[in-house]
Parts: C-alpha cells; structure tokens; sequence
C-alpha cells in the first residue's frame, strides 16, 4: 500500500481537515504528522493544548493510519525517515514565508519520485468562525498571562520588540520571514516606558502616568495575541506597585520588568552622564516581596532590572544584587549595559549562571546590538528584547516624508517609497 502524508498545526479539526484526509485516504495509507510545540510557535501558530492531547485529536479521526512527531517546519527529517509516496497538503502555501515550506517538501520528494498533491484550501464561514474563535481564546487574559513562561521553557530564546500601539502591535503578531531554510517570527511584545512616552509626545520622565500606559495595553490587546512585557521603570511607591502588578495581572500582561533605581527617572542610557541613585539591596528587595505577594495567579512574573553595570558599580554588585532579588522573589534577572561591547554582559550571564541554573535572564542589546541571539542563548539569556528599533525606525522615516512634501509642494516624490494604504489595512483583521 502507498503511503501518504500530511501536516497538521491545528488545536480544532474542521472540515478543511477533514477534507485533507478523505483526499489522502484515496491514495493510500494515512500519515499525519503532528507539528511539535516548538514548530508551532515558529509557524505563528501557539499550541493551546499539549501535543500529547493533539497527538489523541488526530488519532481519532476516521481514515487516519497512524500519527507522528514531526520536530521541524521543514520536511527534511520526516521524508528522510518515511519516504512518503506521497504528501499532501492544501494550496493556500504557494505564496508568503510558507512557500519555502512548499519549495522544501517538492526538492525532497522530486529525489525519489514522490508526488505532491495539493488540494484547494477551504475557506467556509464555518473555518473563518473556528479560527476567530481559536485566536480569541489566544487572546483571553487568561491564556495571554500564561504564555512568557510556556515560552520560556519551549524556545532556545524569547524574542520581544518594542510596540507602543495597535499598528505596530499588530506588526509584531504578524511578521514571520522565511531565512535559510527556516520560518521566524517575534515570541512577545515590550511596551516600553520610554516609546509609549515619546508616541505621545512626552518626556521618558514617567510622566505620562500609568492610567495612559494602561490604555496603551488596552489598544494592543485588542488586537494581538502575543504575550506583554510591561517596562514597568522603578515601580514607583511600593504601595503603589502592588497595584500595578494587581491591575497588569487582570490585563493578562505577562510580566513587568522594575529597575533598581530611585527618584526622577533618567533613561539609563545617560548612564552616569547624569545624577542617577540606584535603590538599595534592601529596598529594591522589599518592593519585589510585596508584589509577588500581591499578585493571584502562578502566571505573572516581576522581573528585576540591575543598573549596577549601567552606573559603572562593578560585577559584584550586579551579582550581589541579582542573588538578593532572587531570594526576594524575583521570578527573572535583567541586566543591562550601554557598552558597545557585549562582554561584560555576557560574563555576568556565565557567573550567575554558575550560581543559580534557571532563574530566566533577560537582555536588551540596543548598545551591544552586534552580539546575536544564538550568543546570548549560548550564555544562558532566556529573553532579548529589541526594546526601541520600530519607534526608531518609524521617527526618520516620518520626519524624510514631511520635509519631502514641504520641499516638493505635493506628495509624488515620496509615494514611491510609502507602503500602499491597502497593504497597511490587510494588517487589521475584520470580525
């Protein structure tokens, strides 16, 4: 009997996969491979319920034969070892990072003269409404506020961008580029005190006050599904941190990320270029006590940010620091630096690696930004956030476009290089 095979990254079986299976039945003896945890989050695609109970989905179905792992996006290990005669998948692929998938699974099967068959993707009211249902329930507070923890302990590295509105949050829930052979995509999104600040038109001062952060959250919320990281700057009082943390945690806000510093907040940047007091031990570790005491679910995570570095007061302190927030509580480490030189950054990894094995660091390379993911995972970072580039990005290319119009009196000169209107508007999904 021939073999067939086939692909499945879904949570809920409707009748596109069920369509799949009758056709695939036709041709011979039914394979489906379950995409694992980890291709899942690659594909875009974040699993809400464990493969072992997708494995059982599958099983289930009538017409199929057996059931097994595929690890990889790609195909190369599962053609490899099942040598399919066939392999079978829906025509919605040909176009978008997927086509690489496409291109993958045709070189693999041309080698021994396996077939592709691909059947036309259906698109009922029915699929439409099981999918919006799926991406809401993503979206619930309750699944949300879960999610930085699964992917901490799924993905080699958390991968977090800055976003500080609906649009651009929408632009880091939706981007995934094929490179190398290999789907990517961002993990979560960094709501950062200092791009909310500057997209309204204030000062990194903490003045814009947490009500207008909080409705920040609000827009992005609406319309991603990706976990939040709250760039939460000292915490202000600690009587009024445990409310933030109460008031995050009800917002299915994954985490918030406080620094140990007190006073009129100074972008850490500045470094000791201006009067920056850093918080002591005992304080600082006080605050973290009476938020993790504070908060109801396992779920949320307060995250301690070290400014030892930043403020030239050497490894030791930053070490000290990080082990008193731990024992404080602290459910993860930041530690930064404005050298452009990661090493001082990965020598702190390497040591407190040594002594605490899994407390989760987390890195922001917007000085270091030559050191890549896979050296830092490599020193035991857990989460890079890339914690200003969209708002940097977006500020020159704003200010080249007025000075254009000004300078040509119309608009002709810079349309070449703006994005269609309708190519933004494909970014907002419709109910």
């Amino acid at each position: 009997m021939k073999t067939v095979y086939t692909c499945f990254c879904t949570d809920v079986i409707h009748q596109g996969h069920l369509n799949i299976i009758e056709h695939a039945h036709t041709y011979g003896k039914v394979v489906i491979g379950a995409l694992s945890d980890e291709a899942l989050i690659r594909y875009n695609k974040f699993p809400t319920i464990p493969l072992d109970q997708r494995i059982r989905l599958y099983e289930a179905l009538d017409g199929v034969d057996q059931v097994i792992v595929q690890d990889s996006i790609m195909y190369d290990e599962v053609i490899g070892k099942l040598h399919p005669d066939y392999v079978v998948h829906g025509d919605n692929w040909k176009e978008g990072p997927e086509a690489a998938i496409r291109e993958n699974v045709k070189t693999l099967l041309a080698a021994y003269g396996g077939e592709l068959i691909e059947v036309p993707y259906t698109c009922t009211p029915e699929v439409r409404e099981i999918d919006r249902q799926l991406k809401e329930k993503l979206a619930m507070p309750e699944y949300r506020r879960r999610r930085l923890k699964q992917l901490i302990q799924i993905c080699p590295i958390v991968k977090a961008i800055e976003v500080h509105s609906g649009l651009t949050g929408l632009i880091a829930e939706k981007t995934v580029v094929e490179h190398n052979g290999r789907l990517d995509q961002f993990d979560a999104m960094w709501i950062s005190s200092l791009c909310d600040s500057t997209a309204k038109g204030k000062p990194d001062i903490e003045l814009v006050d947490m009500t207008s952060r909080f409705r920040t959250i609000d827009d992005v919320t609406e319309v991603t599904t990706k976990p939040i990281i709250f760039d939460g700057d000292t915490g202000g009082m600690t009587e009024h941190f445990v409310y933030t943390v109460r008031t995050l945690e009800k917002m299915g806000v994954s985490a918030i990320i406080i620094e140990d510093k007190t006073g009129l907040k100074k972008n850490s940047l500045f470094g000791t270029e201006v009067p920056q007091t850093q918080d002591t031990i005992e304080n600082f570790s006080a605050k973290i006590r009476a938020g993790k005491k504070a908060q109801l679910t396992p779920d949320f995570m307060i995250i301690a940010r070290i400014e030892s570095l930043i403020l030239e007061r050497g490894m030791e302190d930053a070490l000290e620091r990080a082990c008193a927030f731990t024992a404080a509580g602290a459910d993860g480490i930041m530690i930064h630096s404005r050298k452009k030189d990661p090493a001082e950054i990965l020598e702190f990894c390497d040591r407190f690696r040594e002594a605490d094995p899994l407390t989760p660091i987390v890195v922001v390379p917007s000085s270091f930004n030559t050191v890549t993911e896979d050296e830092l995972s490599a020193h035991g970072v857990n989460i890079v956030i890339y914690a200003n580039q969209l708002t940097r990005s977006a500020f020159p290319a704003m200010q080249k476009t007025a000075q254009d119009i000004l300078r040509y009196h119309r608009a002709k000169e810079v349309d070449d290089r703006l994005m269609p209107i309708k190519q933004i508007i494909t970014l907002i999904d419709e109910l």
